[in-house]
């Protein structure tokens, strides 16, 4: 069985590596952008099969990585999961607005962003 590749996009690097050990641990093969500007272009040249994407960024927000890939035929089959400390109401309904299909609030618990991961590759499988 080939392993399903994920896309971290996140500019705190320490968490994106503990992130990476965590999800190669389990079976998955991990590829990291740290802007959102080269988190859009790794997505578009990689296509990897779900997104864990932070939504304050440098360059350009997760919001609108997550909007240019969903509105686009070629790239909106890949899920996304919005990756941030804002977990006011108001944000996740920006993030339902632009295509995300799962919000993960931080400091998260890493079982729970594994559990959301595999039913959102399962759903797409």
């Amino acid at each position: 069985m080939e392993k399903k590749t994920i896309l971290i996009v996140d500019d705190e690097s320490q968490l994106v590596e503990m992130i990476q050990m965590r999800l190669e641990a389990n079976g998955f093969a991990v590829i990291t952008a740290y802007d959102g500007q080269q988190g859009l272009a790794v997505a578009r040249a990689q296509l990897p099969d779900l997104i864990i994407l932070d939504l304050m960024l440098p360059k350009m927000d997760g919001y609108k990585v997550c909007r240019l890939l969903k509105f686009d035929e070629k790239y909106k089959h890949i899920p996304i999961i919005l990756f941030t400390a804002r977990a006011r109401e108001q944000d996740k309904q920006v993030g339902d607005e632009v295509g995300a299909d799962a919000y993960v609030v931080k400091p998260f618990e890493p079982e729970v962003l594994l559990s959301t991961i595999n039913r959102l590759l399962e759903k797409g499988a």
